[in-house]
């Protein structure tokens, strides 16, 4: 298996990218980095404020930046935002720099973890089941070209999957 000097989560949102790398890092003893947390701390804006001002490509410009500069260090639990594989520099940072594991969740699922969260700029629509299903048909090829491992969150409990990954990385 691959040294996980890094480890890098990827998925859709709703996933649990944030919450199981939190406890992945803790047990771990890694530092943990969330991308959306620290492209809002960067600019001092939301992310929603942000794709409102800059569109989505202002967003994704500072998305791959903060990616590259995160993944270059080392010891790091790191989630990655939703979108973050569109662009082949972040797939290329992420599969050269760490161990990639892709936090995989049915689309149901993913709809009851996204229903009432406002901070998602890209569900804004009128049809956010629709919108998601797109999204998620989208990427999920690219979440797998680069995915170390694949994870099935589903309907777990977070505590589950943060022990599993970790018995997986300790392997």
């Amino acid at each position: 298996m691959k040294t996980a000097k890094n480890i890098f989560l990827i998925g859709p949102m709703g996933a649990g990218k944030t919450t199981i790398g939190r406890g992945v890092a803790k047990i771990l003893k890694m530092e943990f980095l969330d991308s959306d947390r620290e492209i809002e701390e960067r600019t001092g804006a939301s992310i929603p404020l942000i794709f409102e001002l800059e569109g989505e490509a202002g967003f994704r410009a500072r998305e791959s930046v903060v990616i590259d500069d995160l993944s270059r260090r080392t010891g790091i639990v790191l989630a990655t935002g939703g979108g973050a594989i569109l662009d082949p520099k972040n797939r290329n940072c992420l599969a050269a720099r760490g161990f990639v594991i892709y936090l995989h969740a049915a689309l149901e699922t993913l709809l009851k973890r996204t229903a009432r969260d406002h901070h998602r700029p890209l569900l804004q629509t009128d049809d956010p089941a629709a919108r998601l299903a797109q999204l998620v048909k989208q990427r999920d090829p690219l979440y797998r070209e680069i995915a170390d491992l694949i994870v099935e969150t589903g309907e777990r409990a977070a505590g589950s999957v943060v022990r599993d990954i970790v018995k997986q990385i300790n392997n």
